[in-house]
């Protein structure tokens, strides 16, 4: 698979089979892309499991997705994006969307 984020990406072109330069993708929120910005993902441990762990069906178990984030070392920039973000889905940094919300109305 092609990682879009590395800078310029060739791809042939149909008209003539000459090689065209294709931009760097930008991230979905906005701005320039930032290597730094959401490297936390790269060494995220959820990014190595079953992602259904992490949006389990209503009423479905969250221990596994949890037990998987309590030994994550970026739990803290994921919660951070989740909560900058309004996550509404998911479990991120190791708290379902119900705890988040709580999480939020206590710091308010």
């Amino acid at each position: 698979m092609w990682n879009m984020l590395d800078g310029d990406v060739e791809f042939p072109s149909d008209a003539g089979r000459r090689t065209e330069r294709v931009a760097p993708v930008l991230p979905l929120f906005g701005g320039e892309a930032d290597d730094s910005l959401m490297s936390w993902q790269e060494r995220a441990l959820c990014a190595q499991t079953d992602p259904e762990a992490f949006f389990p069906e209503k009423g479905g178990s969250t221990r596994e997705a949890k037990k998987v984030c309590s030994g994550c070392e970026v739990r803290a920039e994921c919660l951070d994006y989740a909560l900058a973000n309004d996550e509404r889905f998911g479990i991120w940094g190791g708290l379902s969307e119900r705890e988040r919300r709580k999480l939020k109305r206590r710091a308010v």
